[in-house]
């Protein structure tokens, strides 16, 4: 996943999961000159809406462990890194994290919606939940359109 490796590296270069946003910015835009600093704080957005930064005392702090992350010599993020997922992209997507075939979890998500007549987002979290895979930030995201539907 692109997103969580370009987040990781400024946390290992520093050898830390804590660092002041700018500090963060910086490492992203300048350092290693792969955004504009408006996009590396559209990415820092993107990265706390799927769960991956926090905020915490002015800092942003990983949720993840970043050492662990693979990060390959040559990388370097592609723009998609900046475009924000849908629910039901990022419930696949962890599916996919989990080992579940891409193709196995969208069929199971539609047969679902089909049976039970909810969202496609609502029926992907159903699945996820099934087998074991946390998404409950997407399941929030997912009750808050049904919400918005009944409106």
């Amino acid at each position: 996943m692109s997103l969580k490796t370009a987040v990781a590296v400024p946390f290992r270069s520093a050898g830390t999961r804590r660092l002041g946003e700018g500090e963060f910015v910086v490492a992203l835009s300048l350092d290693r000159d792969w955004f504009s600093p408006d996009q590396a704080k559209r990415l820092v957005d993107i990265a706390e809406g799927r769960g991956l930064l926090a905020h915490d005392d002015g800092e942003l702090v990983a949720e993840f462990e970043p050492s662990a992350v693979s990060v390959p010599e040559d990388f370097e993020p592609g723009a998609d890194v900046l475009t924000e997922q849908s629910t039901f992209e990022r419930v696949i997507d962890r599916l996919v994290d989990d080992g579940t075939e891409k193709r196995e979890a969208v069929a199971a998500a539609n047969e679902r919606q089909s049976t039970v007549g909810v969202s496609l987002e609502a029926a992907a979290v159903l699945v996820a939940r099934e087998r074991g895979v946390e998404v409950d930030d997407a399941a929030a995201a997912a009750r808050a359109d049904l919400l918005e539907g009944e409106e």
